[in-house]
């Protein structure tokens, strides 16, 4: 059941609806350029057992905060479909510290430059340019870390999200929302959940929407299989 007037299920690749906020085009562009760029100096991620157990320690001590104790159904949903938790501590890294270390610890171990490094915070990232200097550079930031984990693995990432061919769990749209409005909220900008839901959904479209094809290969690859052993 959805909650909070999130879909089940939504599609990266559709347009956003809703009356609200979005990313301006020139972000858009922006964002799926250092996508593509990502992708092609992308590494093979190594092991790393200390690592797994560093995020793993992140995120129980996100939960154990009575201020997110309402993100814990939501958190627990995707690691129940084996998102990867490298994946929802960038989400959480908009409003926590632990967690932003976390993920920049582990981009480093990559060898990938700071999501700060790589696109220009200094562009307007929606299309009424009302956000702040500061609130502007933050969120930029946040969408390119976001990009820069994903990047890492997208199919290893993407695959348990998605319902099917196009659509992905709405779980991961209803936690972002939250998040975004808890980081509106700290700067005393007290927006209504379903106003921030379409510029949430515009962020993570330009988040996922450049790796959605690679994952969806891959699934469309394994229903094939799937028809083929039923069929013998």
């Amino acid at each position: 059941m959805s909650e909070a007037g999130i879909p089940e299920s939504w599609s990266p690749e559709a347009g956003v609806s809703g009356v609200g906020e979005v990313l301006s085009e020139e972000a858009k562009q922006r964002f799926a350029g250092a996508a593509a760029a990502m992708q092609q100096i992308r590494k093979e991620e190594k092991k790393s057992k200390k690592r797994d157990d560093q995020v793993a320690k992140t995120i129980i001590q996100f939960l154990g905060d009575a201020k997110h104790t309402h993100l814990f159904v939501l958190i627990s949903r995707l690691v129940a479909r084996d998102c990867p938790s490298i994946f929802i501590l960038s989400i959480l890294s908009l409003i926590d510290e632990g967690c932003l270390i976390t993920v920049r610890e582990y981009l480093e171990e990559l060898e990938q430059k700071s999501a700060e490094e790589t696109v220009d915070e200094s562009m307007a990232l929606t299309k009424t340019g009302e956000l702040d200097a500061e609130t502007n550079r933050t969120l930029v930031a946040w969408i390119t870390r976001m990009q820069m984990v994903l990047s890492t693995n997208p199919e290893k990432i993407l695959l348990p999200l998605m319902i099917d061919e196009k659509n992905v769990d709405g779980t991961v749209l209803q936690l972002a929302t939250f998040v975004l409005q808890e980081f509106f909220q700290k700067r005393g900008k007290e927006t209504p959940f379903e106003k921030i839901q379409p510029l949430t959904a515009s962020i993570l479209q330009a988040v996922l929407q450049p790796f959605i094809g690679a994952a969806r290969k891959v699934l469309l690859e394994q229903a094939k299989e799937q028809e083929t052993e039923y069929g013998e």
